[in-house]
């Protein structure tokens, strides 16, 4: 009787053994193994692609309402959308295997971005600030930008890290930049 009791308590702490070391397997995976949150922010439609021939009208129309757009907070707003449809732009034509193309279209969209800034300061030295709602849809912006130039990194080939890697430069520029508003 005494040899059953013994091989009984071997067996429940192999047992616990097991459980134990599955559990901390299970909890490890899933905290190194788990996904970065997503940023929530959706980019607009990017529409026609710079691959198109016709792409050229869209870039005269957006220099024409630069042009036209006088007060800051509008500008400021109108560079926000070029920004945010370059950078959707970038990832179609990553996707179409166009990388040359997506990096110079995600780069444009940075210098746009880069902009905004400088705008809302001088809106906010002629007594006009922007609302703080806008301040936080430009992090928010700034913040999927970042996620998307690092989805990049990732499936882009290896030459073109340096292009990417400097874009990102000037996304973190943007985002010191948002921080001062």
């Amino acid at each position: 009787m005494e040899k059953v009791v013994k091989w009984f308590l071997i067996f429940l702490m192999t047992i616990a053994v097991i459980a134990c070391a599955y559990f901390v397997i299970a909890s490890s995976e899933t905290i190194s193994g788990a996904p970065q949150e997503k940023v929530v922010y959706n980019l607009p439609y990017p529409g026609i692609l710079p691959d198109h021939p016709l792409y050229f009208l869209k870039i005269i129309r957006d220099r024409v309402s630069d042009f036209l757009t006088r007060d800051y907070l509008k500008k400021a707003e109108l560079y926000l959308l070029y920004s945010d449809k370059r950078a959707a732009m970038a990832v179609s034509l990553a996707k179409k295997g166009k990388n040359q193309q997506a990096i110079d279209t995600f780069s444009k969209a940075e210098k746009y971005f880069l902009k905004i800034p400088p705008i809302l300061q001088e809106a906010k030295k002629q007594g006009s600030a922007a609302p703080s709602s806008f301040v936080d849809t430009l992090k928010l912006s700034n913040a999927k930008h970042q996620e998307l130039i690092t989805e990049l990194l990732k499936t882009l080939p290896q030459g073109i890290t340096d292009s990417l890697n400097q874009i990102m430069l000037l996304n973190l520029q943007v985002k010191k930049e948002l921080e001062k508003l």
